[in-house]
């Protein structure tokens, strides 16, 4: 058995989900018997089942797994039972109390999942939490059109309109905080299950919504079913592992932005139906309609303001990582030579100089105490570097421990800058491997204002000849003047592109 079978096996056989699977078929098989029998004592006994056992599987779960936060589940069992008893006094006459008792369970459930989504609250989090927000505003205006209004214009007398209007608006609640579950991650079976039962409660209270504007479709034993599905799910997810982790804080991924943005176009066009239908809206119908149609747009408007504003840093992150090295921050080669090459629309009528500097000792440095101490030597020489050059300056670490400052100064000016970079490398480097004394070695190359007297590479090439002319003779510093015209002796290294021996052999 290979890597990846001894994986999956271990998934699958993982304490729980052959349980979960049982419990899942016996629950379905529950339901569906009690859509068989419609009413009598053999739907009770099937529906007392599914809601005894979802009780009981919470118990278990919270028994076998002992979640580090145990009270969201209390929750959950609590409204289990005021909703069981909210469906068992519906129609007997005791109009607010089965209300009551519903009411108590969507309490139940949105304080549990308001426990379950704090950790989960990102720094930063405004977009979800607006993403969310709009999708529940669509959910409410098309509530209100198709439910509320029809409710509210009912001759039903007393306090019974505005009870039963009540339940959309907690639906579209609902659907914010799992349309808010759902985006942050969806990857634990027990969080799947537990959105399966959320979902099945609205589409419950959509029907019995449905059926009190007088738009009856199906008989009260189908109306009853989505509430059993919700039972039997979140029962079924007490008893999977995997409900010791909600809660936990989760990673926001990018694409699950494209996911809501795709909710929130569905809500926007569901809210473009709502205006035209209907025949005659009252005046509090406009109102309403016309405020949520409002929070919806400028909701819309800030997103996208918010997702200009994100796109355009992480256009000007990449592009710093392109141009950047990113072990100093100093430019890399390839922005260095854009810049060389732009070097005369920056700074006209300006003479220029370019300065090569190495450090000495580098290798032996590297060898003795490992890359990870070369690159911390790199990053405290580029910064003793950058406080020298000022911000006007181009400073860029060419390769290795090679460094380029493009500068627009004359000859004297370029000495001096010259003699402030070598005192910076006068004290040694506080490292993690104690003090390590480095110098550095530095090449001159300059020309006049009007014009480039070589191209950007032999500008380089005479840097680099005059940097290694000054480290063989420890001079510190050299000029291209100083070794323009002298004979290339055997051995000696010259400046010619990467790759390429960089010695020649004059003897033969």
């Amino acid at each position: 058995m290979n890597v990846q079978d001894g994986r999956t096996a271990g998934k699958l056989a993982q304490p729980g989900a052959g349980c979960c699977a049982l419990l899942l078929a016996a629950g379905a098989a529950a339901i569906g018997v009690h859509l068989l029998a419609g009413s009598g004592p053999v739907a009770f006994g099937a529906t007392a089942f599914v809601v005894l056992g979802s009780l009981g599987m919470i118990g278990f779960g919270l028994w076998r797994y002992r979640p580090a936060h145990p009270l969201p589940w209390y929750l959950l069992s609590a409204s289990a039972v005021a909703f069981a008893a909210g469906t068992t006094l519906r129609g007997t006459g005791l109009q607010p109390l089965d209300d009551i008792c519903t009411l108590t369970g969507y309490a139940g459930i949105g304080a549990a999942a308001t426990l379950w989504l704090r950790p989960r609250q990102a720094r930063a989090n405004h977009d979800l939490l607006l993403d969310s927000g709009l999708i529940g505003l669509g959910a409410l205006l098309a509530s209100w059109t198709f439910l509320i209004s029809p409710i509210l214009s009912s001759s039903e007398p007393g306090a019974v309109p505005l009870i039963a209007a009540a339940y959309p608006v907690l639906d579209a609640l609902l659907l914010t905080l799992v349309a808010y579950s759902m985006a942050t991650g969806t990857s634990e079976p027990s969080l799947r299950l537990l959105h399966v039962g959320l979902l099945a409660i609205l589409i419950g209270d959509l029907g019995y919504s449905l059926d009190t504007v007088g738009a009856r479709l199906v008989g009260d034993d189908v109306l009853q079913a989505p509430l059993l599905v919700a039972y039997l799910a979140v029962g079924v997810a007490a008893v999977h592992p995997t409900m010791t982790s909600l809660g936990t804080q989760r990673h926001i991924h990018p694409q699950h932005s494209r996911q809501r943005a795709s909710m929130i176009a569905v809500a926007l066009i569901v809210a473009a139906l709502v205006p035209v239908v209907g025949s005659s809206p009252t005046f509090l119908d406009r109102v309403v309609v016309s405020t949520l149609f409002a929070l919806m747009l400028i909701g819309v408007l800030v997103r996208s303001e918010r997702a200009i504003v994100r796109s355009a840093r992480s256009e000007r992150r990449a592009q710093y990582q392109a141009d950047h090295d990113m072990l100093t921050g100093l430019l890399n080669r390839s922005a260095l030579l854009r810049a060389l090459g732009q070097s005369r629309e920056r700074w006209p009528e300006q003479p220029l100089c370019l300065l090569f500097l190495d450090l000495d000792g580098f290798k032996m440095v590297n060898d003795s105490y490992g890359h990870a101490v070369g690159d911390e030597l790199i990053a405290n020489a580029a910064a003793r570097i950058r406080r020298v050059v000022g911000n006007r300056d181009v400073a860029a670490r060419y390769g290795g421990d090679e460094f380029v400052v493009l500068a627009p100064l004359d000859r004297e000016q370029a000495g001096a800058l010259a003699e402030r970079l070598l005192a910076a490398f006068v004290r040694p480097f506080e490292l993690s491997v104690g003090e390590v004394p480095i110098t550095a070695s530095i090449g001159i190359a300059c020309d006049g204002p009007r014009s480039f007297d070589a191209g950007v590479y032999e500008l380089l090439r005479e840097a680099d000849s005059a940097m290694y002319h000054a480290k063989e003779r420890s001079l510190g510093y050299a000029y291209r003047e100083d070794v323009r015209h002298l004979p290339t002796e055997p051995g000696r290294r010259v400046w010619l592109p990467k790759g390429i021996d960089s010695t020649v052999n004059t003897a033969v």
